[in-house]
């Protein structure tokens, strides 16, 4: 990632605040690619059938889709897994982290289609599931598990009717552990989910550390199907300026 200054901050819960400048020139990149087939294949054998696939027309940086799965008795909700994000490779320290998927898990009666969507009520967590997924790409820095991403400097609601402003990368609850890695020949892709956060909980991991919020939200049942309603595990908190993390 590019830092602004030569030295990132370290918060007391040992949290590195990294910064990003100006976004990468706008590159625009065709639908499809090797591991697409493979991934959809993974999805339907650990989760269940594709129902949706939601298609990109126009596609900058990665072709993302999202790819859905209709709630079951064995898994009574929808979850939405990316398609897209690993087509190319992160700018990760560690080889085996440069491929990624992002997935979030929504309630059975979340409303859902083009016309429940002009609702930004409705639409943010998918906006910010594929905003994620491409931000690697775009500012050029890595994304994995125990990475924080707020929804803007300082952060803001993501919409009218919740307080969730943030973004934590997490391993998944609601997915067997066989659906967290897919080797493919380029490397293995790692599925991971989001946890969308209130800012109460981004100051609890920014002073006492990622194993304080979650032991909070094991303790409390917070998992990544999305509730926007919830109450906090660590209070109102306040609101701070603060990059990735």
């Amino acid at each position: 990632m590019r830092l602004v200054g030569e030295d990132p901050e370290i918060t007391p819960g040992g949290s590195r605040i990294q910064r990003h400048d100006e976004a990468r020139p706008p590159e625009m990149v065709p639908s499809g690619w090797e591991g697409q087939e493979r991934i959809e294949e993974h999805v339907a054998q650990h989760l269940g059938p594709i129902e949706t696939v939601f298609h990109e027309l126009v596609s900058e940086f990665v072709h993302l889709d999202v790819l859905i799965v209709e709630p079951t008795d064995e898994r009574p909700f929808r979850t939405l897994v990316t398609c897209g994000m690993s087509s190319r490779p992160m700018e990760a320290e560690d080889p085996d982290d440069r491929y990624a998927e992002l997935l979030i898990a929504l309630p059975a009666d979340w409303p859902m289609g083009e016309e429940a969507w002009s609702d930004d009520r409705n639409s943010w967590p998918v906006r910010a599931l594929k905003q994620l997924a491409r931000m690697p790409h775009e500012y050029g820095f890595e994304l994995g598990v125990g990475h924080t991403v707020p929804n803007g400097d300082p952060a803001e609601p993501y919409a009218r009717g919740t307080d969730l402003c943030c973004a934590l990368v997490a391993p998944g609850q609601t997915t067997p552990e066989a659906f967290d890695a897919l080797d493919l020949p380029e490397g293995t892709v790692r599925f991971h989910a989001l946890y969308f956060m209130h800012p109460g909980e981004v100051d609890l991991k920014l002073e006492q550390g990622m194993d304080a919020l979650w032991s909070a939200y094991a303790e409390a049942g917070v998992t990544e199907i999305v509730d926007p309603g919830r109450p906090s595990v660590a209070g109102g908190g306040r609101k701070k300026r603060f990059g990735l993390f």
